[in-house]
C-alpha cells in the first residue's frame, strides 16, 4: 500500500491500467463564474454515479487556465457521459460563455505509478 500524505485526496484512485483518460484543457471567461461553480459541482457528484466512472483530477490557475482528468473503464462509458443531459448542458453553456477556448483529448492509460512505485534505474 502507498504511504498517505496531506494531498493523496487529490490523486484518483484507478485500477491497474489498461484503462481510459479523457484530458480536459480548458481557458475560463469572466463570465458567470457562479454558474461555472454550481455547474462545475454538480458535474464533479454525478460522475462518480455513471456507469464506467473510475476517478477526476483537476487544477486551475489565477489566471483561469485549469485540466480536468477524467479516468473511465472504456470508450463506451466515455460515450454514454457525453449524453448525460446535465454534462450537455454543461457543454452547452462552455461553448456559450464559460471558456474561451478548450482542447478535448481522450487517450488509452497503458501504464500507471507513482512516486513509490516507480523504478529508478535506467534513467
Amino acid at each position: 500500500m502507498e504511504p498517505t500524505h496531506p494531498h493523496a485526496d487529490r490523486f484518483a484512485r484507478t485500477p491497474a491500467p489498461p484503462y481510459w483518460a479523457v484530458l480536459f484543457s480548458s481557458q475560463r471567461t469572466p463570465q458567470d463564474a457562479e454558474g461555472y461553480a454550481r455547474m462545475a459541482a454538480a458535474l464533479e457528484a454525478l460522475a462518480p454515479r455513471q456507469p464506467g466512472f473510475l476517478g477526476l483530477e483537476h487544477a486551475r490557475d489565477a489566471e483561469g487556465f485549469g485540466i480536468t482528468l477524467a479516468y473511465w473503464e472504456s470508450e463506451q462509458a466515455i460515450a454514454a457521459w457525453k449524453r448525460v443531459a446535465a454534462h450537455q448542458e454543461a457543454q452547452r453553456l462552455g461553448h456559450e460563455r464559460w471558456y474561451e477556448d478548450f482542447r478535448l483529448r481522450i487517450a488509452r492509460v497503458e501504464r500507471d505509478y507513482s512516486k513509490t512505485t516507480s523504478r529508478r534505474e535506467g534513467l
